[in-house]
């Protein structure tokens, strides 16, 4: 445990910029709303015998809901249930309950350290499904429950707070078993938040202009797969957990000082395979883990695609695609294990006279322009320039510098197949201001980065201006 590192970590990437307001430790669970704050429906749950079905016409319902039995609650016509504005609008404290099928209004009222929600969860094998919440300090709050389901939801925060004024679109803490699909979360302070939340299913979830896209703690044994993390300080921060696999996600536009796409710290065993990592400012993270594999991943236009630390053991990374990003790697100490094996790399200018689909040589992934600009310095601007180019063909002609050995053993001459991997998301109406069109992503970028590569080859070989 490294408390003053993960303060660290969190500084250096921008992601706590405010004063924390709620730690993700959990607060007093509330109770029956007061008479006064409770909803008119309260009296059609009380009057339901357990295991009940409560339907509810269409119209605005205004007041909290406790609910303390088994049953269905379901809204016909989207129902609008707004809250009192001083605590959570449902409050679940029964085993096997549905709600389904209501707009729910936080009226941005409540506590973060009574963790008010749209919807508090503090029971087992509760399912939430298409309901739409707004206005809500939290959206959903789990706590000390196993098998609850979230599902097509739409998740909005309170426009107009910083991230430390408001909760997370999903919280969950002490949980087992969760499963979260198909759900939407639009500004919040973090989208997804798991803390001691273990054997759990993430799947087809979009996240967006959010602090983290997923907040991952002491979480063990889950699965991540055809996420969109994007427009946030960071994609996913995953610590201090084990055997994680992300697969087919997206992980792009998280753009701010020194924001990066995947960050993994304290962790062993996870796995990374078919993403799409673009336009971050750091594409990948890797800080005081053991055994991380990184494989057939898409890492495209990020300022570093990988910053790794010494204390990153055991790493794989390897038929993976690395597509016109400013600098390959970034590594922080004096020794690295990580063994880099047949992926493609944009800048790479050796050739493949031999026909075999690698090219004739390693390719060496640090420079000494690299060693000079350090993890993040105003050098970013001329890393393209002649300057550096200049700096690293000095630098392999007379060594001066003892640089740690990074190298792809066998690099691919030509970009790898990976299909799985998802293509970029296409808005409807996409912002004239977005920070890059990322039109085909890796797919359409790959296209310039390969002319451009076979521009320098040329040059290369003419010998000429």
């Amino acid at each position: 445990m490294k408390p003053s590192l993960l303060a660290v970590v969190a500084l250096g990437y921008g992601v706590v910029a405010s004063a924390q307001i709620h730690d993700g430790t959990p607060g007093l669970i509330e109770g029956r709303p007061e008479i006064r704050a409770a909803s008119p429906l309260q009296q059609l749950i009380d009057a339901s015998p357990p295991g009940g079905r409560v339907e509810v016409a269409p119209g605005t319902y205004t007041g909290d809901l406790m609910i303390d039995k088994p049953l269905r609650l379901i809204g016909r016509g989207r129902p609008r249930l707004v809250g009192s504005g001083t605590g959570s609008v449902i409050r679940v404290r029964a085993a096997d309950v549905v709600i389904d099928g209501f707009d729910i209004d936080g009226r941005r009222g409540g506590d973060l350290t009574r963790d008010t929600s749209g919807v508090h969860i503090a029971a087992d094998r509760v399912t939430v499904r298409d309901c739409r919440i707004s206005e809500a300090l939290f959206g959903i709050y789990i706590r000390d429950a196993m098998g609850v389901v979230v599902e097509r939801c739409s998740i909005r925060g309170i426009p107009g707070r910083d991230p430390g004024e408001k909760g997370s679109g999903i919280h969950a803490y002490n949980t087992s078993g969760t499963r979260f699909t198909d759900n939407e979360i639009d500004d919040v302070r973090d989208g997804l938040y798991l803390q001691n939340s273990s054997n759990g299913e993430i799947r087809g979830n979009l996240v967006r202009r959010v602090r983290y896209g997923l907040h991952y703690m002491f979480s063990d044994d889950n699965v991540f797969e055809d996420n969109t993390f994007e427009y946030g300080d960071a994609g996913t921060a995953v610590m201090y957990s084990e055997r994680i696999v992300f697969r087919r996600n997206r992980f792009v536009h998280n753009r701010g000082f020194a924001s990066v796409g995947l960050l993994l710290q304290q962790c062993d065993d996870v796995l990374a395979e078919d993403n799409l990592i673009a336009d971050n400012a750091r594409g990948i993270f890797i800080e005081g883990t053991n055994r991380t594999t990184l494989r057939r991943n898409i890492v495209a236009e990020s300022d570093v695609a990988i910053v790794q630390f010494a204390s990153a053991q055991g790493t794989r990374i390897e038929g993976n695609s690395f597509l016109g990003n400013m600098s390959p790697l970034s590594l922080v100490g004096k020794r690295v294990d990580t063994v880099f094996d047949g992926n493609y790399w944009s800048e790479n200018p050796e050739p493949d006279l031999d026909g075999d689909g690698r090219t004739d040589r390693p390719y060496r992934l640090s420079s000494v322009f690299d060693h000079f600009r350090g993890n993040l310095t105003a050098a970013d601007l001329f890393v393209d320039g002649f300057a550096a180019a200049s700096l690293g063909v000095a630098e392999q002609a007379f060594p001066i510098l003892q640089l740690t050995e990074a190298q792809d053993r066998a690099p691919l001459a030509r970009p790898p197949d990976l299909s799985a991997v998802p293509r970029p998301r296409i808005e409807a109406r996409q912002s004239a201001a977005s920070p890059m069109a990322l039109s085909a992503a890796a797919f359409a970028v790959g296209a310039s980065v390969l002319a451009r590569g076979r521009r320098a080859r040329a040059h290369k070989r003419g010998g000429g201006a």
